[in-house]
């Protein structure tokens, strides 16, 4: 929190990119602040953070490849996801995985620590990938520089099309087999780095380099178009790392100033593709966390095409409560609240305040900017804690200003904020380079992706909630702005000591955020199409995997599978193609739903090109309309992909089933309720 003495502000002018707030909209800000640290001084706990030891910078990349879902590139361990993983990376994602894993072997070798493997034996030695963004480390050293400039990353023969199938996955390392277009290992066992590819995957996903992607934005449109209120397309088929990278005028970016008019940020509408777009909601818990690894490894890769160091500070440990509602962590909120209702994403006491606020606060003037009757809040405070998770908290005396500045609390008192602080000082310096809004997003966008379940779930509903109450601004006086500068001491907070300038800057940048949030909470939780497709490729390198284990080699097989010299077991696995994996009852160009809870439980339907998932759905309406229970029953229903290449994908309703058949021909087709948040 600030101090006293930092009430009063530093001057800012609206050239900065940091946000230039009117004084309106600073006196909340501070009203914010002094009323957290009354409550704090009523609060009965202050969780505190575990003593912090002096990291280095070995030992935050090594957290960093850690939370990306590569651990065993620190621990040496043959591991089929993280191969999987590193086998679909892009260009400008494995030159960022290079560079993190670089200066970890480094600072292990001056630490004298376990023997570490040289880069240039985990990656080869080729060119230097184009775009590679490894020569912005601000702190290398000689040595250090000589490897970076070694060459990323190897090639690994053939491409892989868009309905690449199993037997078109590449996992091992440097020299090309012509005919076949593998590489082959040069001794023993290969190492889980030799799997990343020199231009894998091109920046929709396509691991060919060559290939057009259909709609993407041009260069132009990406870097100069004017700042304007007119709609604006976003394409979310290509890696926003590759767009930065590949784009020739990167350095004409125009500057956006922060303004409190909301007419300044552009409407953002998505180019839907074949496949649809999808939630974050719609997809797996196992995919989504491939999601979350793949995101924060393109966030990396990202600012790295900025020159922007992503510097995370070490995780603060703070201990939080075991019971209670305050100050417990969203983890144990949700693992007691799922004892009542299994499916729940949001904490069940946070969707107690939201409708109360929504019961007789939506139109109470300055709802958010109240504070309430500091005795009541406190007792309720006690009984929440006492008595919720026991059903005996009586909520029809609770009023909805008191509901509002729970909520406040309830955030600002989590052992860790809902949105990390750490990538706050990345997304300052992404600002003052001032690009367009639209990169602004993209950043954003992926730090969403990058969230836990339990907090990207929460947001969403967050977001949601006030937006509800920003509809009523004419009545309650609370504008995004309003929302945003009072919420962002809330959201985003930090234990750390900072100097009072400093938490300024930090602040407004996060009320910006908040503010983007809010303008563009319909399109935030949409998971980018190519993410979609490197989780898909990582699916199917996982099964080949373990199916072919214990050795690499053994991919090399395949030459003489495919040519009919192998035993019958081995050749259910490889010989099959696109047509002839399904089963031998179900046509080409035909799959077969199944939906269990409707009274027409199975159906074969033919696909054509302009098949969608709303077709499929309206055939099974016609046939299960006949009684009332029926039509209510298919009107919560979805369409499901199950299986093959991905864990489960609730699919848009305007979805084009054959794009989707072609690109995993071994999936289930289901129909069932779309689960409630």
């Amino acid at each position: 929190m600030l101090s006293n003495e930092s009430l009063q502000s530093p001057a800012f002018s609206r050239s900065n990119s940091q946000a230039s707030v009117d004084s309106a909209s600073m006196e909340d800000f501070w009203r914010e602040i002094e009323s957290a640290k009354e409550s704090s001084m009523g609060a009965l706990e202050e969780p505190t953070p575990a003593e912090a030891k002096p990291v280095d910078e070995g030992e935050l990349e090594a957290e960093w490849l850690q939370d990306v879902g590569l651990s065993a590139l620190i621990s040496g361990d043959e591991e089929e996801d993280g191969k999987a993983l590193l086998s679909t990376l892009t260009r400008t994602q494995a030159a960022a995985v290079k560079k993190r894993y670089n200066t970890y072997t480094q600072t292990m070798r001056k630490k004298n620590k376990h023997p570490v493997r040289d880069v240039r034996d985990i990656f080869g030695v080729s060119e230097s990938p184009p775009g590679d963004t490894c020569d912005s480390h601000p702190s290398q050293s000689d040595d250090t520089r000589e490897e970076k400039e070694l060459p990323g990353i190897i090639k690994t023969g053939g491409s892989l099309p868009d309905d690449a199938s199993l037997n078109s996955t590449t996992l091992s390392d440097g020299s090309l087999d012509e005919e076949e277009g593998f590489a082959v290992p040069r001794s023993g066992s290969v190492s889980i780095l030799e799997t990343i590819p020199d231009t894998p995957v091109h920046s929709n996903g396509s691991a060919d380099p060559g290939q057009s992607v259909q709609n993407a934005v041009s260069d132009d449109d990406y870097l100069e178009k004017n700042i304007s209120s007119e709609t604006e397309e976003l394409s979310y088929e290509v890696s926003y790392s590759e767009m930065v990278t590949e784009a020739p005028k990167r350095n004409k970016l125009k500057k956006s100033d922060f303004k409190k008019e909301d007419y300044v940020l552009p409407k953002f509408i998505v180019q839907k593709t074949r496949f649809g777009l999808t939630e974050a909601g719609d997809l797996s818990a196992e995919d989504m966390k491939k999601i979350r690894h793949l995101s924060l490894i393109e966030l990396t890769a990202f600012f790295d095409a900025f020159r922007i160091q992503l510097k995370r500070n070490k995780t603060e440990k703070v201990k939080g409560r075991d019971s209670g509602i305050f100050g417990v962590p969203l983890t144990v909120l949700l693992d007691s609240d799922r004892k009542k209702d299994p499916g729940v994403k949001v904490p069940l006491v946070l969707q107690k305040f939201f409708e109360k606020v929504e019961e007789s606060g939506l139109e109470s003037e300055g709802i958010f900017r109240l504070s309430g009757c500091t005795a009541k809040v406190k007792q309720y405070r006690e009984e929440l804690d006492a008595k919720f998770n026991a059903d005996k908290f009586k909520w029809d005396k609770m009023c909805h200003r008191e509901a509002a500045v729970m909520l406040k609390a309830f955030f600002r008192e989590l052992p860790t904020s809902l949105f990390p602080v750490e990538y706050i000082p990345a997304f300052i310096s992404l600002m003052e380079r001032g690009p367009h809004i639209k990169v602004q997003f993209q950043a954003l966008h992926l730090m969403v992706m990058a969230l836990p379940d339990a907090n990207r779930d929460t947001a969403q509903a967050l977001m949601t909630f006030f937006n509800k109450v920003i509809a009523n601004e004419s009545k309650n006086r609370m504008s995004i702005w309003n929302i945003s500068t009072i919420m962002a001491p809330n959201l985003f907070f930090s234990r750390s000591k900072h100097s009072d300038c400093e938490e300024l800057v930090l602040a407004n940048t996060a009320a910006h955020i908040i503010r983007l949030m809010l303008k563009y909470q319909e399109i935030l939780w949409k998971v980018p199409a190519f993410l979609i497709t490197q989780v898909r490729r990582m699916n199917e390198a996982t099964m080949l995997l373990k199916k072919q284990l214990p050795s690499v080699k053994k991919l090399l097989r395949r030459k003489t599978i495919e040519r009919g010299v192998t035993s019958p077991k081995t050749s259910k696995v490889l010989q099959k193609s696109p047509s002839t994996r399904r089963m031998s009852d179900v046509p080409e160009g035909v799959i077969r739903v199944h939906a269990p809870l409707l009274s027409k439980v199975s159906m074969a339907i033919q696909l054509n090109s302009q098949t969608t998932a709303k077709d499929i759905l309206a055939k099974f309406h016609c046939e299960n309309s006949h009684g009332s229970s029926e039509y209510i029953k298919i009107q919560n229903q979805r369409l499901y992909e199950i299986g093959g290449n991905i864990g489960q994908h609730c699919l848009d309703p305007d979805a084009y089933i054959l794009d989707i058949y072609h690109a995993n021909p071994q999936a289930e087709w289901v129909i069932k309720p779309q689960p409630s948040v």
